[in-house]
């Protein structure tokens, strides 16, 4: 059973580039299926349930390898900062040159 190691992304409340912890879940090895009485989605699997959250990527590299999971890391694409200069911050800076307009 391969085990994927990621970091999740960002939910829409977020907007900072603070520290997100990495995550290891297992892929799925059974398919979904209906239940026929209740029409609930399930499936048999019982490892598609677990996730489990570290603190960097080296430690769950190393949970996976100490427990002999096969694994694969998903490196975050990351995104370039956006500072735009005379932006906004630049209303309050300490060497303002300039009158306020309003």
């Amino acid at each position: 059973m391969l085990a994927r190691i990621f970091q999740p992304a960002k939910t829409a409340m977020q907007s900072g580039q603070a520290k997100r912890d990495w995550m290891l879940e297992f892929d799925q090895a059974q398919a979904k299926r209906i239940d026929p009485l209740m029409g609930w989605t399930g499936s048999g699997d019982m490892n598609g349930q677990v996730r489990l959250r570290f603190e960097t990527k080296e430690a769950a590299v190393a949970y996976a390898e100490k427990h002999g999971l096969a694994y694969r890391v998903e490196e975050p694409k990351r995104r370039a900062p956006v500072i735009k200069p005379g932006g906004y911050g630049g209303n309050f800076a300490h060497d303002r040159r300039g009158a306020w307009t309003h």
